[in-house]
């Protein structure tokens, strides 16, 4: 197994936490996900890749798998809440307001990551993460 920071905040890796301190339960942000074992006391989201060649029966699939959606959801969680932010910024928010060339930009990045999904999978993805992220912005 091996471990991989990706710092969604820009700062370089190492340069500390990113400003959390609006978080509105006063906690820093920390509080949210107290009880997930990949979040740091930094707030950076620190995930445990299993090394495939570990997995060798059914119950360790199962458990990497585990850890791993407990991460993804996590940040589908900051995702939403952060693409919340971008609804109330632009002039025009909510599905009115997609921008399909923004939407291309990052399944090209993300393709870049995951390059056995592909653009096209990818694409499908995140469509569904957008979509979800607005009707939860609208619920706000």
């Amino acid at each position: 197994m091996h471990e991989k920071v990706i710092d969604a905040s820009g700062a370089e890796p190492g340069a500390g936490a990113p400003d959390r301190s609006d978080a509105p339960d006063g906690t820093g942000g920390r509080a949210e996900h107290a009880a997930c074992p990949a979040c740091g006391p930094s707030g950076e989201l620190r995930v445990r890749l299993p090394s495939l060649a570990d997995i060798t029966t059914l119950g360790d699939a199962r458990a990497a798998i585990d850890g791993l959606d407990a991460a993804l959801a996590t940040l589908l969680e900051r995702r939403a809440a952060v693409a919340a932010v971008v609804q109330r910024l632009k002039p025009v928010g909510g599905f009115a307001g997609r921008n399909p060339e923004r939407e291309r930009q990052i399944v090209e990045a993300m393709a870049e990551y995951a390059p056995s999904l592909g653009p096209e999978r990818l694409a499908r993805i995140m469509n569904a993460v957008i979509e979800a992220g607005l009707d939860a912005a609208d619920e706000r």
